[in-house]
């Protein structure tokens, strides 16, 4: 699988990454991840599936990965496994994110999973633990779904520790979610501390079912940013044609990688198949009726069950 630039970071992807939101917490909302995780959900066993579909991603090719401090114990299972296979930073891209806390202590059926907090207080104390369990190999750090109503792009003290942590060499970027995903892109498009953007990358959700962050996604791609696509599949609604959905988002230009959501070594080999899948114009067009308005995507996504 060829590497490639994340836009003008100096950073290098490839086509299809590998995101561990499924992988490491015991409970998350994708469709059938119940039946394909089964019924051991402990540390220790999630741990080992976590390693597994990591080094399937690795011996196909893949070289991206992407965590968060909310995934339960995302980054301290890709920390153990790169030292398993004796890999170095120059090995991988790897990249985290801030904003939210796991609080689910372990249990499926937590009543919270996470809590949101993007306060300079909470940056800087994830960023630490971060940097605790990857080390020299954390090059990308992420807000954790920026939106309007959380004012995070407005908050003066945050921008100046993200740009700090840039100048230190660290790139910095943003992950959004919901229907204005395309309004807080252009947003972090103009966001300045001292003449100069923090933000290097911007990773969002489309798929064929929310298309709409598209042309702003466009516009990020224009202005040197790396594109990072999460949820392909639509958390699962889309698992039945997982080739087709992800040679869609990588027909589109301004995607620079595509995140795999698998959980298995098997899911992650049929998404890997998609770097080999052309997608007509005819079917494009009739995969474009699957598209839904924003609002009522991200409303019936609000009602996924964490299982």
């Amino acid at each position: 699988m060829p590497r490639r630039p994340l836009g003008r970071t100096g950073l290098t992807v490839t086509p299809i990454g590998l995101g561990l939101a499924a992988l490491g917490r015991p409970g998350y909302i994708t469709l059938g991840r119940d039946h394909d995780l089964g019924a051991d959900r402990s540390m220790e066993a999630l741990e080992r599936r976590s390693h597994e579909v990591l080094s399937a991603a690795y011996d196909a090719g893949i070289r991206y990965f992407d965590a968060a401090r909310s995934y339960g114990l995302a980054e301290r299972f890709l920390a153990s496994w790169l030292q398993q296979r004796k890999l170095s930073p120059t090995d991988v891209t790897v990249g985290s994110k801030w904003g939210y806390t796991y609080v689910g202590n372990w249990h499926v059926d937590a009543r919270v999973h996470e809590l949101k907090d993007q306060s300079l207080a909470a940056l800087r104390r994830q960023i630490t633990e971060s940097r605790s369990l990857l080390g020299d190999f954390l090059d990308l750090y992420q807000i954790h779904s920026a939106t309007i109503e959380s004012r995070v792009l407005e908050d003066k003290r945050v921008l100046a520790e993200l740009s700090q942590l840039r100048a230190s060499g660290l790139v910095i970027g943003l992950s959004v979610s919901g229907p204005r995903q395309a309004e807080v892109i252009r947003r972090s498009l103009a966001v300045e501390v001292d003449g100069v953007n923090p933000f290097e990358t911007v990773q969002a959700t489309w798929n064929l079912m929310e298309p709409s962050a598209g042309p702003a996604l466009s516009e990020a791609h224009e202005a040197g940013w790396g594109v990072i696509i999460k949820e392909a599949l639509a958390n699962g609604r889309l698992a039945d044609r997982d080739t087709q959905a992800i040679a869609a988002v990588l027909a589109n230009p301004w995607a620079d990688v595509v995140l795999s959501g698998a959980v298995t070594p098997d899911q992650l080999l049929s998404n890997v198949r998609a770097l080999h899948a052309h997608v007509t114009e005819d079917e494009f067009a009739r995969l474009a009726a699957l598209a839904e308005p924003p609002e009522k995507y991200w409303s019936e996504r609000s009602r996924l069950q964490w299982t």
